[in-house]
């Protein structure tokens, strides 16, 4: 995985196309720092990838270009696969308080010196109510019709369907369209009365901010569960999904043979996420 993604970021350096460039492509990993809960994951990666793993005041932005402050002087960055969100980015651009991006990084990238990975803007596709409108946009931006079914989705910011998600509460799942890791959400057949309410006076209140969907159920997976102590434990049946490994860059897109499988390890939970006492186990496709 991170040869390839880092493959796929070199493929998106502004100098790549430049005959006779000086050196190949700088590329960084910009992270919050150590006190976001995935700096592992970043300094992993980087490490992996063998690129340096940077904070925003590592970076400095001079005539519209990014360079990295290194103990030899300057050295220009072309790529910068950041883990920090848009409104930190850049403290002349977004939240004047932030410390955590670099201070003119919007206007490189708009002269196009740098390329951020992923784009500005591109968390968009976090509000869960875009979900509802995926198989439009394949068929307005691609002009081809979706290969996979999307699961019906109920906006209850419509009138009609306000109705439907209300009556029905019971037997649907709902969840907040900007809050993730298994926070803000509803499982109808498994919450009391009381939940139950209390989603209708959310719904009601604020119905822009959820959606819901039917029960959607999950496979099912001998998963070895630890006991109390962690010191043995056993295999049991645990609902699981998978979470595959895609990259887009300047050659295509690429599914790796593996991915992240999710698993509930609550007995009968349906909730995967690790925020919420899920857990994961890397899964291999042996060819």
């Amino acid at each position: 995985y991170a040869g390839q993604l880092l493959d796929n970021l070199m493929g998106l350096s502004p100098r790549r196309a430049i005959p006779g460039a000086a050196s190949g492509p700088g590329v960084v990993v910009l992270t919050p720092g150590i006190y976001n809960s995935a700096y592992f994951e970043h300094a992993f990666l980087a490490q992996q990838m063998g690129v340096e793993l940077v904070e925003g005041r590592d970076l400095f932005v001079l005539e519209n270009r990014v360079y990295m402050r290194t103990t030899s002087g300057r050295r220009q960055v072309d790529v910068i696969y950041r883990r920090v969100d848009d409104e930190f980015l850049d403290p002349l651009a977004f939240r004047a308080e932030s410390m955590l991006g670099v201070a003119g990084l919007l206007g490189a990238v708009r002269t196009g010196n740098v390329t951020l990975a992923n784009a500005i803007g591109t968390g968009i596709a976090d509000d869960k109510v875009l979900y509802r409108y995926v198989p439009a946009i394949i068929r307005y931006y691609l002009g081809e019709e979706p290969i996979l079914d999307n699961v019906p989705t109920f906006l209850p910011s419509k009138p009609e369907e306000l109705d439907h998600v209300l009556s029905n509460l019971d037997s649907l799942v709902v969840k907040a369209a900007n809050e993730s890791g298994g926070y803000g959400m509803l499982i109808g057949p498994a919450a009391d009365e009381a939940e139950l309410e209390e989603f209708r006076r959310r719904i009601v209140e604020n119905p822009r901010n959820y959606i819901a969907q039917p029960v959607i159920p999950l496979s099912r997976h001998p998963t070895f569960v630890p006991d109390e102590s962690g010191e043995s434990g056993a295999l049991e049946g645990r609902h699981v999904d998978l979470r595959p490994y895609v990259l887009s860059g300047p050659d295509g897109i690429t599914v790796l043979p593996g991915g992240l499988t999710r698993v509930a390890l609550v007995r009968d939970s349906l909730v995967v996420n690790s925020s919420q006492g899920g857990g994961s186990k890397d899964t291999w496709v042996l060819q």
